[in-house]
């Protein structure tokens, strides 16, 4: 069993997030374990990223690239298993792009830092569409953001 509490999970990830934003290698160094994997869906090159070090500069590089910021629509964090998963949506403010999705987060039940990371779109990247999101679901209605912060 995880030592850290489910608030204190959803907290981490939030912590993950404003260091993606921030572009802060050693913000980003410290939510992971060292040997920490993010996987993605096909389709991006040099998949998946292995560890902590090759996370955190991939994710800089792209908010120095693609000027990506990302928000949490929504967090669920498991009460009996170091697991959690989260809604995102991805601004790729350069391009005035957007694509949205999930990941599951499973985290080391010795440190409570992430080990894992699972992504998984909600639709294929298009790249003739401005927001890759599922179709006709009211994101507006349902409190969404709709622009980058």
């Amino acid at each position: 069993m995880s030592k850290l509490t489910p608030a204190e999970h959803a907290a981490l990830i939030r912590r993950y997030f404003k260091a993606c934003n921030d572009a802060d290698y050693q913000a980003l160094m410290d939510c992971f374990t060292p040997d920490a994997v993010h996987y993605f869906p096909p389709g991006l090159p040099e998949i998946p990223w292995r560890s902590a070090d090759t996370i955190a500069k991939k994710w800089i590089w792209c908010v120095e690239t693609l000027g990506s910021q990302w928000t949490i629509e929504k967090i669920l964090v498991s009460h009996d298993s170091p697991e959690a998963v989260i809604e995102w949506t991805h601004w790729k403010n350069k391009s005035g792009t957007a694509l949205r999705g999930d990941e599951w987060y499973r985290f080391d039940p010795e440190t409570g830092k992430i080990a894992e990371i699972r992504a998984y779109y909600a639709a294929p990247a298009d790249k003739n569409v401005t927001i890759n999101e599922l179709y006709d679901f009211d994101y507006l209605g349902r409190g969404y953001h709709m622009k980058s912060e």
